[in-house]
């Protein structure tokens, strides 16, 4: 039997290197996916801070009623502080990302 032919790596000079480097989204794109992600980064983190000290969606909800080991554990104060901490960065996420903007052009 003979041994099957060794194929040599090509030399890491030569190896898998693009022609060219992509071009960078247009700018009207990367803008918009600025404004696409701050507003939910605000959404989201306005809700996750303010719904922990609602009655109406933490207190009286009907899932958690139904499970009454979880509610014992989500109705701490805080679990309720970790939910906010939680919303409260990802409302600075957004402030970070809108403040560290910047646009790529190719």
């Amino acid at each position: 039997m003979q041994a099957p032919a060794r194929v040599d790596a090509a030399p890491p000079s030569q190896a898998s290197t693009p022609s060219r480097a992509s071009a960078p989204a247009p700018v009207w794109l990367q803008r918009m996916s600025l404004v696409v992600l701050v507003l939910f980064c605000f959404y989201i983190g306005a809700l996750l801070a303010v719904l922990p000290w609602s009655p109406r969606y933490w207190d009286q909800n009907g899932w958690l009623l139904a499970h009454p080991s979880l509610e014992s554990i989500l109705n701490t104060g805080w679990v309720r502080g970790i939910v906010s901490g939680i919303g409260l960065l990802d409302v600075w996420i957004g402030v970070s990302e809108l403040l560290h903007y910047r646009e790529y052009r190719g």
